[in-house]
């Protein structure tokens, strides 16, 4: 894996950061590091992490990531979603080609899992 900066803002390697996510080597330990990932499976088109990472009682038939080239992200707030939670929410501003995107996710964890549940 790349020895890029992760495209998540952490300034991390991504081999470091994200990419262990993306590839099902790890999992995500906290809501705000699965938000990251979720964004950079959206920089790299990973449809599988984005379908995967997905509570399935909120995930749509399709989940595409779309055409829009995303070039930052801000966490600007976390609220609970720690190792101990069950549920967390992270408010963010992912920056793109045309302006920005500013919202707040909502995560569960079950089964020891994080899921993305809606935002």
């Amino acid at each position: 894996m790349s020895e890029e900066p992760c495209p998540c803002g952490t300034g991390r390697p991504l081999s470091d950061c994200c990419g262990p996510l993306l590839t099902t080597e790890r999992l995500a330990e906290t809501a705000e590091e699965l938000m990251r990932s979720r964004y950079t499976a959206h920089v790299h088109g990973n449809v599988e992490h984005l379908w995967r990472t997905w509570d399935g009682r909120t995930r749509p038939a399709d989940v595409t990531p779309g055409d829009t080239r995303w070039t930052g992200l801000e966490v600007r707030e976390v609220v609970d979603g720690g190792r101990d939670d069950s549920t967390g929410v992270v408010d963010f501003v992912a920056s793109h080609d045309e302006g920005e995107l500013a919202g707040r996710s909502e995560f569960t964890r079950r089964g020891g899992r994080w899921f993305y549940t809606k935002g």
